[in-house]
């Protein structure tokens, strides 16, 4: 082969490589390298233009050339781009010289004009062979790399780089070791090749003939995608077999990355080519079902919802809607997202009780006996339902005897939303259960504590992914009736957060004027609510919104008393206990002595939880005891309650002696959403000036009342007994007692104020006292709430005298009978009342003759 003809072929695949693939040109050049290397040392112009002749030697210093984004090794072509002025100037200058410049890569491709400090260590020696000035300015070169260097002393900055260079030579090694290394890397990359379309065969073929591991490791790194850092590393390495390992195990993992992407994308075609071929067969079974007369799934399915339709009796609004949907997905192919979707929508619209309804048990007579045997005492509740059945009752005995109402406004409501207060373990939630066995209606209840989210009320708008109707409508789905009794539980637990207020969602559920016509957001039709007998539970009132609160009627339940406690214990505690432990009745029984012990000595509470929880202790150890022996009988009286349930927790009786033995105690009344307690107000003085401390966990209510029972007691000390200046030389600490507990409220007041008084001048409380109220600074005592439970608290305390606000006293009658017949009530309006009632009388010292 002429070097003429050599000469005009370069030419011609130069040109070439600008205009089609630059890279085609990069892999072909070692292998023409390798063949034109004799005429090269014969052809002073080929060897000019191919830089592999001896003629030409690297000096010690030269123009170095930054490099963004892209690293040239020796033996390989490279095409590059050329726009900052400086590197234009240092192409013009080595143009005029030896054509040899340093081509080194940056660290940070995005600096643009990057200094010595931003460049690696190691670079290549390259030679320029061809240039192309663009219209723009730029100019595009063809290098050849030559072999590598080590960047030494920057000599010059300006107009561009040029720096000392060190020339690293290669550590080529021999053996079927690095032979394998150079096999296995051209076919991995091989493989990577053929899984890349834009790959011309001709590229494989050259990359496949290459005998040289070390111009196989350039070139396939010159041709393979990988991060900047790997391929700097790859030049960087002396040893040729190390170069060959870093590079097959970047192709092994190029390889895997391909691979699994082809799996992908084969995966997402079947989908596709699956979801096709199901629809065209649809289609054809719809033609052949058509010819044969035969009605399709899809319209067989269609048709049974509008049966369905039209057996639910859907208000006017519901059943265009339905049918609407219905039209829509009869269009749609059964494979169609959307028809999924109608289709849910469907099935729950014809599921819900548009028309059905449970016929209400009226006879008085029934349901009383029924709420007697499931609850014992709770009058109020059972006088409230018996109203209502009342009030149905003469509703359906006079219907038709009642001219329609005109008022287009307020229009009549059959239902009714009761709210039930109390502490916990009363009953609340049973009680509900308990109605509507009473009424014959069916039974849903929910749970609302923790409930953040509005949507868990009103629903999931269907623009969303798995929407669903909100817990009200799916509740009435299973009830599969229109008007049960529905308890909304523990209402006073909501939580209001960026979600929304699930309690303004209850505005439109428990409002008679409008859940005639609650929407629900899944429904988007209006369903009638009016017929459902709402009850929700709350341990609180302080917690419920007080719009939500207006809509509810409120039915306080207070705690037991210890006869009413025994009672429960005896007609529903023990049977279940007993039954629940696989005992017989003739192997344990409970006297009455032994209840009262467990409830005054191992229960403090309104409720009955903690008292069925302590019988069940009672009756497993009863159990493993006939479990071992074989026969066993007990009869549980208060002298063998401690076998089973060890020493007493509580003694009242003991404590309440040992405090109030001093001066400077009192006994106050508390209410609590637990129920009500007795607290224990503490004061002592030291000397001091003016010093007032309040401690025990206490809100700022009832700090402004200690402060207020300091000023009353202040302003008429001498009336009192007391020195005027006592404040001048004293410091008073008042504390009470259960620190670890937050205590707020203003009906403290009359107990500290007693409790001061105490102290200062030295008369001890009264045994058996409590007191509440609330005072101000002329001395009035001014009326509270929670006078049942808190009178309740005093009374399984042991107290037996209670002071109270004269305003209070028509409270009384809220007190059971039992609890009045053995306690004492003083009524008072001033605090001098309180205090001629609750202290000893002034002892008077006769003067000695």
């Amino acid at each position: 082969m002429s070097a003429s003809r050599w000469h005009r072929d370069l030419e011609e695949l130069f040109e070439w490589a600008w205009k089609s693939d630059a890279r085609f040109l990069e892999l072909l050049m070692p292998s023409l390298f390798a063949e034109l290397k004799d005429l090269a040392e014969k052809d002073t112009v080929l060897d000019e233009i191919l830089g592999l002749g001896s003629k030409s030697s690297t000096p010690d210093v030269l123009p170095i050339l930054p490099l963004r984004g892209v690293v040239v090794y020796p033996q390989t072509a490279v095409p590059l781009t050329v726009g900052q002025p400086r590197s234009v100037k240092l192409v013009d200058d080595i143009l005029a010289g030896n054509k040899l410049v340093g081509l080194v890569t940056s660290r940070k491709p995005e600096v643009d004009e990057p200094n010595a400090e931003d460049l690696y260590e190691v670079g290549t020696v390259a030679t320029v062979h061809r240039l192309l000035r663009a219209p723009d300015g730029t100019i595009r070169l063809l290098v050849q790399g030559m072999e590598r260097f080590r960047l030494g002393e920057v000599v010059e900055t300006e107009p561009y780089l040029k720096a000392k260079i060190e020339l690293i030579p290669e550590n080529v090694e021999e053996g079927l070791q690095i032979d394998a290394l150079a096999r296995n890397a051209r076919e991995q990359f091989s493989q990577i090749a053929e899984m890349i379309p834009s790959f011309p065969e001709e590229l494989i073929g050259s990359i496949t003939s290459l005998l040289d591991p070390l111009e196989t490791t350039y070139t396939i790194a010159n041709f393979q995608r990988m991060d900047l850092g790997d391929a700097q590393e790859i030049l960087e390495i002396d040893s040729t077999e190390e170069k060959l390992r870093k590079l097959v195990a970047l192709l092994v993992r190029e390889n895997h990355v391909l691979q699994l992407g082809q799996k992908i994308q084969s995966e997402a075609r079947g989908e596709i080519e699956k979801v096709q071929r199901d629809y065209f067969l649809r289609e054809q079974l719809k033609a052949i079902q058509k010819e044969l007369g035969e009605r399709d799934e899809q319209t067989v399915e269609a048709e049974e919802f509008r049966e369905k339709i039209e057996e639910a009796k859907m208000p006017e609004e519901a059943e265009k809607q339905a049918l609407h949907e219905l039209d829509r997905m009869s269009r749609l192919p059964t494979a169609a997202s959307e028809y999924g979707v109608i289709r849910t929508y469907l099935d729950w619209l014809v599921s819900l009780p548009w028309s059905k309804t449970t016929a209400d048990n009226l006879e008085l007579a029934h349901a009383r006996k029924v709420l007697n045997k499931d609850h014992y005492g709770l009058e109020d509740v059972k006088d409230r339902i018996l109203e209502f059945l009342a009030v149905r009752s003469l509703g359906l005995s006079r219907k038709g005897t009642f001219k329609k109402s005109k008022d287009s406004i307020r229009q009549d409501r059959e239902g009714v939303i009761l709210c039930f207060v109390g502490p916990p373990g009363v009953g609340k939630t049973s009680l509900g259960r308990s109605i509507a066995r009473s009424m014959g209606r069916e039974f849903i209840r929910i749970s609302l504590g923790g409930i953040r989210d509005e949507a868990e009320i009103r629903g999931h708008r269907r623009t969303y992914i798995g929407a669903l109707p909100g817990r009200i409508l799916q509740a009435l789905r299973r009830a599969e009736t229109k008007n049960p009794v529905f308890v909304l539980d523990e209402i006073d637990k909501l939580v209001a957060n960026f979600q929304g207020n699930p309690a303004s969602a209850l505005l439109e559920v428990l409002d008679p004027e409008q859940n005639s016509e609650f929407r629900d957001h899944y429904l988007e039709v209006a369903f009638d609510l009016s017929e459902v007998m709402f009850i929700t539970t709350a341990n609180s009132l302080g917690n419920i919104p007080r719009p939500l609160l207006d809509r509810m009627e409120v039915i306080p339940l207070s705690g037991y008393t210890e006869r009413e406690k025994v009672e429960i214990a005896k007609g529903y505690l023990v049977p279940r206990q007993i039954r629940e432990n696989n005992l017989y009745k003739k192997e344990v029984s409970f006297h009455i002595s032994g209840l009262k012990k467990i409830i005054n000595g191992y229960t403090r509470e309104a409720g009955v939880r903690s008292l069925e929880r302590k019988v069940g202790t009672i009756c497993r150890k009863i159990g493993a005891l006939i479990a071992e022996e074989k026969e066993y009988s007990a009869k549980i009286t208060a002298q063998s309650v401690e076998e089973f349930l060890d020493h007493p927790i509580y003694r009242d009786a003991e404590d309440l002696k040992k405090r109030i033995s001093i001066p400077g105690v009192a006994a106050g009344l508390a209410w609590t959403a637990y129920g009500g307690n007795v607290l224990f107000i503490e004061a002592t003085k030291m000397t001091g000036s003016k010093g007032f401390q309040i401690t025990g966990s206490l809100g700022s209510v009832m700090q402004e009342s200690a402060r207020a029972a300091l000023s009353y007691i202040r302003s008429r000390a001498e009336t009192l007994g007391i020195d005027s200046e006592f404040y001048e030389k004293t410091d008073i600490h008042l504390h009470v007692p259960a620190g670890a507990q937050r205590k707020d409220g203003p009906s403290a007041g009359v107990t500290m104020a007693t409790a001061l008084v105490s102290l200062l001048t030295g008369r001890r409380v009264l045994k058996g006292v409590g007191m509440t109220g609330e005072i101000t600074l002329r001395g009035h005592v001014l009326p509270i709430g929670g006078l049942k439970e808190k009178v309740l608290a005093a009374h399984r305390f042991g107290l037996r005298t209670i002071i109270l606000p004269q305003d209070n006293e028509i409270d009384l009658d809220d007190i059971p009978d039992e609890v009045k017949k053995v306690m004492t009530f003083i009524p008072v309006e001033t605090v001098s009342q309180v205090l001629e009632a609750a202290l000893e009388k002034k002892t008077v010292r006769k003067k000695k003759k």
